[in-house]
């Protein structure tokens, strides 16, 4: 199996990526979230979509993991920026989620890809959702999973999950930085699939080792506070798309993914019960097999 671990300069900006598996594959392009590099995707899930005859792709979002942190560009105070937006006053903020999109087509320029199967988790969904939008010619098959259309009338977080991520690690020093994504990974996990301690430890320190920016953490959290609602433009998109959802999600609520099936015409929805906001070990065949078959079906 071919493995590529390597970054470039794209939309002037370095991004990160690997790539693993045949080059004469399709591409599966791998988009995660907020605050999370491309270790947030399980090693078994890679190696699967690798066994089942995929390239997969997978990117650190800018100011995330091994890309570049974006330190020169200043951080507005998160409180006061989300009074203005609440009370409809325009905001700016260091890039918006279309940047990030730029970002992820202009990483399949560099590299020669003309078009991917494209899976996107949490605001790696979103940032799929407007490449579907912009750029449908690159896409053969879109997959949301546990996203959401930017619509503010759904549901928010929910408070205890809200009450865990306002809190900040009591120091900036390991041990205490990993307790902190223990804790937050606990919080919006699944609860009917709680990760023992030791199995949480391994995942955090993945993330941690690859690369966890809190100043990136903050930049990316205002791109999604600041996107507009992606409904109307989502009802233009016609990539075969599937949407996948937990219904015990507390970060970003069920409803999240039924509006994004509304949205997108003939989209497929598929809820698994008791799962949160990650990929329980006892649910990743089960999402593999369903994004595969989404996928093999758009190539018959």
């Amino acid at each position: 199996m071919i493995f590529i671990n390597k970054e470039l300069k794209v939309n002037g900006v370095d991004i990160a990526y690997q790539l693993h598996g045949d080059k004469q594959a399709p591409v599966l392009l791998l988009v995660h979230g907020l605050s999370t590099p491309l270790t947030g995707w399980p090693v078994e899930m890679v190696d699967s979509f690798v066994e089942k005859g995929f390239r997969v792709l997978l990117i650190d979002n800018r100011d995330m993991g091994k890309s570049e942190q974006l330190n020169d560009l200043p951080i507005p105070n998160l409180l006061w920026t989300v009074l203005k937006i609440k009370f409809g006053f325009s905001v700016k903020v260091p890039y918006q989620l279309e940047d990030m999109m730029t970002d992820t087509v202009a990483l399949l320029d560099a590299l020669s890809i003309d078009k991917v199967h494209l899976v996107g988790a949490s605001m790696g969904g979103m940032i799929a959702q407007l490449m579907a939008i912009n750029h449908q010619e690159r896409l053969l098959s879109l997959t949301s999973i546990m996203s959401t259309t930017g619509y503010n009338k759904l549901p928010a977080i929910d408070a205890s999950v809200k009450k865990v991520l306002s809190q900040k690690p009591l120091s900036q020093r390991y041990r205490d930085r990993c307790q902190y994504h223990k804790n937050k990974w606990r919080a919006i996990g699944s609860p009917k699939y709680p990760l023992d301690d030791t199995e949480l430890t391994v995942r955090v320190v993945q993330l941690l080792d690859r690369g966890i920016s809190g100043k990136g953490t903050l930049r990316q959290m205002l791109a999604i506070l600041t996107a507009p609602d992606r409904t109307a433009r989502l009802k233009s998109v016609l990539t075969p798309t599937l949407v996948i959802h937990g219904d015990s999600d507390g970060l970003v609520h069920l409803d999240g993914g039924i509006a994004t099936a509304n949205a997108i015409s003939n989209a497929k929805l598929q809820v698994y019960k008791g799962m949160g906001h990650d990929f329980p070990v006892e649910l990743i065949p089960s999402i593999v097999n369903d994004i595969v078959e989404h996928a093999q079906a758009v190539e018959l």
